[in-house]
């Protein structure tokens, strides 16, 4: 292994090829991350050897790049691998062809001539069209680059026929930078313009160069160095590590990729999908959720990378080729999970109902138990286990969700789970899911029972502390029930419900003052405003209806009940239009109770399943309201930013996490008091502490004090009650 310090003179000058390896990625460098800086750059020291023409250059560093030797017949042109640094050559290759270009269009002949030796290979050592070329790309940038580089000048961006292509894009970005910068001091200024900035390309910017021989392990310098320039992903190692294997197998590396990988360099892989506080692409979530449900153990998502290697080293026996076949065959089961969640009318088999309703509690959590379910490795498991297992972790999730359980933990409970699935028979998957959940003795595990849910939803707010899509799915779910969809019963005369597409309506208006007078048995106007947000004042309809309607009075021919019989085309509807005389307090108790059974039934445990974890005091417990309630009511976001009040204490970063706690230095808080002491190091309210903006200032209790007037419900938290007199600077 050599390693100098280079120009692009020394790099480029000779005869040779830098070919990037099909199996990196492609092309992602961005003008604003990458190409204005490195323009920036360039422009800056040109503009200083111009100033100070005599004076001695300190040159540009640009970063280190990683080359590999390729064993080259005598007589031919050399070439080299690109193991890393492949963004930054083809860069530059672009920078000084449209260089080039421009000062070809200024005739500075003389300096055009010595760059375009850096980018073209004279034709006396090509064999092939393409070996004019001193870097040729992945093949899936190759149309781009080879028409941008080899277009004559000027070139006709939007001739080529690759106007969206970031190869393109760039090569024009540099176009317009250096026009716009050789032309500053107007025409008779070009010519000096153009040798400083010739100057510049060439023999002021610098690299480190490592040069490896044939036999050297290109990968383990590659990882060393990856962090540089646009981040690689997780699928981005893993798929570097995994073709160099392949290399050093004596594999077709090109009809591997082919066959086996290039999907995962199409948009569906690519999307950025989140998972916890931060986006990840969808390829570097699959492989994490392929390692969980091949393994059987939790994997970080800073993990996946060395968990992959450790897998690949240790944990599997065939050759790489056969675990490359292993991933895209689990790819598709996995595309095929996802894609099924999208569908929202026709007919849905089990495991796309499960996939829906997964996806609308945003449980990504999920696909590595679908994995293992389906994994093609393994022997099927019969329909009804996966029919079993599929309905019990529905039932455990959307139960969690309607007592407001923490989600916190759930990459270990579903690891646990398919290492639980793992070493039993895969004939008796379904009982091995409903015994693990089942047995299941923690807050923030169990699974609720019965008793728990109806104390809990008999007195919810639904509506306010449960977020509209999964209110909508519980619904659908409610009306799919009516229709016929019962247990594993497939209703003969009526399709289920189009999913994500009703409005949720309250039947007793929230403005219901006007139109809804107070009997003078019922207990008031605060217990009436709480009451028109639990389950059994909500419906769905095909579209909302009109305010004037929806806010108007229950009864008569432009009444509520008319209305609903006009829009009614759902089961979820008919019993409302059944009801004689006004709709009331004790009608919405009684179907809050009807549909709470329901959906015991929808989602059920088994028979004398007991948890102990049955709400003692609900209405008591309604009245306090904590983060997590600002967050169901869309006040508050999931990976926001908190900031401190007074600029006396110490600078924090605090992020508000999914389940309503607060991350201060790497830790987790509860409590938003918690973590403001851990800032302030003293007793601290973090309710008045935090602030959700700076300007103008609102804190979090802001936010308290607008959902629980909202609410109308007694402001009992005792965290949120007196502000600290503390000074403000």
């Amino acid at each position: 292994m050599e390693t100098q310090v280079r120009t692009p003179q020394m790099v480029f000058m000779m005869p040779q090829r830098l070919v990037v390896p099909l199996f990196q990625r492609p092309y992602v460098w961005s003008q604003a991350n990458q190409w204005e800086p490195l323009w920036e750059d360039v422009a800056r020291v040109a503009d200083r050897l111009l100033d100070r023409p005599q004076d001695k250059q300190p040159p540009h560093f640009l970063g280190a790049v990683v080359l590999q030797q390729l064993p080259n017949p005598v007589g031919l042109m050399q070439q080299r691998t690109i193991i890393d640094g492949q963004q930054r050559l083809t860069t530059l290759q672009l920078l000084m062809d449209a260089l080039h270009a421009e000062l070809v269009s200024v005739s500075a002949l003389s300096a055009a001539a010595r760059v375009e030796q850096l980018v073209r290979n004279s034709e006396h050592f090509c064999s092939k069209p393409e070996d004019r070329f001193k870097v040729w790309p992945t093949n899936r940038d190759r149309q781009a680059f080879n028409a941008v580089m080899g277009a004559e000048p000027p070139v006709d961006y939007d001739a080529l026929g690759h106007t969206s292509e970031r190869m393109v894009e760039a090569h024009r970005f540099f176009s317009e930078r250096a026009r716009k910068w050789l032309h500053e001091d107007g025409a008779g200024g070009a010519i000096a313009r153009a040798a400083a900035i010739e100057t510049v390309v060439r023999d002021l910017l610098q690299l480190v160069v490592i040069d490896l021989g044939a036999d050297e392990n290109a990968q383990e310098i590659f990882e060393t160095l990856n962090a540089r320039g646009a981040q690689l992903n997780a699928a981005d190692l893993i798929k570097n590590f995994v073709f160099q294997r392949l290399l050093e197998a004596g594999s077709n590396v090109e009809a591997v990729y082919e066959d086996k990988w290039k999907e995962f360099e199409t948009a569906f892989w690519e999307t950025e999908v989140g998972a916890g506080r931060q986006k990840h692409a969808r390829s570097s979530i699959f492989l994490n959720h392929w390692l969980v449900a091949r393994t059987g153990k939790e994997v970080l998502a800073r993990e996946v990378f060395a968990r992959f290697k450790q897998f690949a080293n240790d944990d599997t026996r065939g050759p790489m080729i056969d675990v490359v076949a292993q991933i895209q065959r689990a790819s598709q089961v996995y595309r095929d999970f996802i894609v099924k969640a999208d569908a929202d009318t026709g007919p849905i088999d089990r495991l796309g109902l499960f996939a829906y309703r997964t996806s609308v509690l945003e449980s990504e959590v999920v696909k590595p138990f679908v994995l293992c379910l389906l994994d093609p490795e393994q022997p099927e498991v019969p329909d009804g286990q996966r029919r079993k297992a599929l309905e019990v972790v529905e039932s455990w999730m959307v139960r969690r969700m309607l007592v407001r359980a923490t989600t916190k933990n759930y990459n270990l409970v579903v690891a646990e789970l398919v290492g639980s699935i793992q070493g039993a028979a895969r004939a008796t998957a379904g009982d091995v899911v409903e015994r693990f959940f089942a047995e299941q003795t923690t807050d923030s595990r169990y699974w609720p029972d019965d008793e728990g849910l109806r104390q809990e939803l008999h007195a919810l707010l639904a509506y306010r502390r449960i977020g509209r899509g999964r209110l909508r799915m519980v619904l659908e779910a409610i009306e799919d029930y009516k229709r016929g969809w019962q247990a594993d019963r497939t209703a003969m005369s009526y399709d289920r419900v189009a999913r994500g597409r009703h409005a949720i309506e309250h039947i007793m208006p929230r403005k219901w003052g006007t139109h809804w007078p107070l009997a003078p048995s019922t207990e008031g106007e605060a217990e009436r405003d709480s009451l028109v947000h639990t389950l059994g004042n909500l419906t769905l309809l095909p579209g909302r209806l009109n305010s004037k309607v929806s806010n108007g009075p229950w009864s008569g021919s432009s009444g509520k009940r008319a209305a609903l019989v006009v829009h009614d085309t759902l089961f979820l509807n008919r019993d409302l239009r059944e009801v004689s005389g006004e709709w009331n307090e004790q009608l919405i108790r009684q179907r809050t109770i009807d549909l709470t059974e329901i959906i015991t039934k929808i989602w059920p445990v088994p028979p004398g399943h007991k948890t102990g974890f049955a709400t003692a005091n609900v209405a008591s417990r309604l009245q306090k309201v904590d983060v997590a309630d600002l967050m169901s009511a869309g006040l508050l976001q999931a990976g926001m930013r908190l900031y401190r009040r007074s600029k006396k204490t110490p600078e924090a970063v605090a992020t508000l996490l999914v389940d309503g706690s607060i991350e201060v230095g790497g830790k987790q808080f509860q409590r938003p008091s918690e973590a403001a002491a851990t800032i302030t190091g003293h007793s601290t309210n973090g309710w008045w502490f935090f602030l959700v903006q700076q300007s103008p200032r609102r804190s979090l209790k802001d936010v308290w004090r607008d959902y629980v007037e909202t609410l109308s419900v007694d402001p009992s938290d005792d965290e949120s009650g007196d502000e600290d007199e503390e000074e403000d600077a």
